[in-house]
């Protein structure tokens, strides 16, 4: 089959909201399902294994296609600000607020130290700035790689989450590196039965390794000695997952509905449920739901996974927005807003502008 040419691609699909909206949803099912996975939950901890194996990196991959226009003007760094840095600061002092009196933990809501789930707008954050760096570079996934893996060959703080910034940075640069003709390669009907295939070959290799890989495999926060590996084991092992994810990665585009559906307008607000739903998790935990479901066993996951989906769906509906927009979305004071910048060069297509793939085959 030809590969299609750019001129083939609408100039507007709904599949990157689609993406963005499935994404979401394996997020806030991830986080839930780990609420209640027991070392004899080998069905569960063996889906929780294979959606953390691709649904961070395809949403960072995400993120850097839509980075692909940053080079740090005054007007980007202004948004850069308001839509990332901003929130994190928020949500960080409320998650330190609620561990406080939910969890009895000491409040310290340092920006230094990022809380839960807002790990990942401090190092959007810090991926965004670097976007300019690797347009210089000759091979700079090839390099984004060698940075991850040295990141494990030594202990490092956790601070601003620099272990998962630079483990997970490959994936940003390789998202900088898409173009939308590499997105519509993976519309065919043949890229589809593959993913279907791939799909099912690491959900049966995840039940045959689990309870391996450890969450701290696949979140990205520790160094191979705190994994209890050796330094070649820990290099070949993280090359391993590397492949693995990439083609689970590959896969989860492949499947995305590139029509439009009714929820495909909440892949413009995922922000929104990203923020919100770990709030809900702690309150949850608090008043022992997970121990309930936990008891009921397979009948408490469905319901959980349920509950978790619709929990998405609520917190992206536009009353939530309403009422949560000034901490998810802040504005800066107008004393301290820049003024508007004259006229600029005009940037590449961006978040919601981009010609996106069509379906091919």
């Amino acid at each position: 089959m030809p590969e299609p040419s750019p001129a083939q691609l609408p100039h507007r699909s709904a599949f990157f909201d689609n993406a963005k909206f499935l994404l979401i949803v394996l997020v806030v099912l991830g986080h839930s399902w780990e609420q209640i996975t027991t070392v004899d939950a080998t069905a569960l901890r063996s889906l929780h294994n294979l959606v953390y194996a691709f649904h961070m990196p395809a949403f960072i991959l995400l993120c850097g296609y839509f980075s692909r226009s940053f080079t740090g003007r005054p007007d980007q760094i202004r948004r850069l600000v308001t839509g990332v840095l901003l929130p994190y600061l928020i949500f960080d002092a409320l998650y330190a607020a609620a561990y406080h009196y939910l969890r009895g933990t000491p409040f310290t809501a340092s920006p230094v130290t990022p809380v839960y789930l807002c790990w990942f707008l401090i190092a959007l954050f810090l991926w965004r700035l670097t976007a300019p760096l690797w347009s210089v570079l000759r091979y700079p996934v090839a390099t984004a790689v060698v940075v991850s893996l040295a990141a494990g060959t030594v202990e490092m703080s956790q601070d601003l989450a620099l272990p998962r910034v630079l483990m997970f940075l490959p994936w940003f640069v390789v998202g900088l590196r898409m173009r939308p003709e590499h997105f519509a390669r993976l519309r065919t009907t043949t890229a589809r039965r593959c993913a279907l295939a791939a799909f099912a070959a690491a959900l049966c290799l995840a039940r045959v390794l689990s309870p391996v890989p450890s969450d701290d495999w696949l979140s990205m926060t520790s160094d191979y000695s705190a994994l209890h590996s050796t330094l070649p084991d820990y290099l070949l092992a993280r090359l391993v997952l590397f492949a693995i994810s990439a083609v689970l990665v590959a896969a989860f585009f492949s499947l995305v509905p590139g029509r439009r559906m009714w929820v495909t307008s909440l892949g413009a607000f995922t922000l929104y449920p990203f923020l919100l739903h770990g709030l809900l998790i702690r309150a949850a935990e608090k008043a022992d739901v997970f121990l309930v479901l936990t008891d009921w066993g397979p009948t408490g996951a469905v319901l959980l996974t349920i509950g978790a989906a619709v929990t998405v769906l609520l917190l992206s509906a536009p009353p939530v927005r309403a009422v949560t927009r000034p901490f998810v979305e802040p504005r800066l004071p107008r004393r301290l807003a820049a003024p508007a910048p004259g006229p600029v060069p005009r940037p590449q297509p961006e978040k919601g502008r981009e010609p996106l793939p069509a379906r091919q085959g």
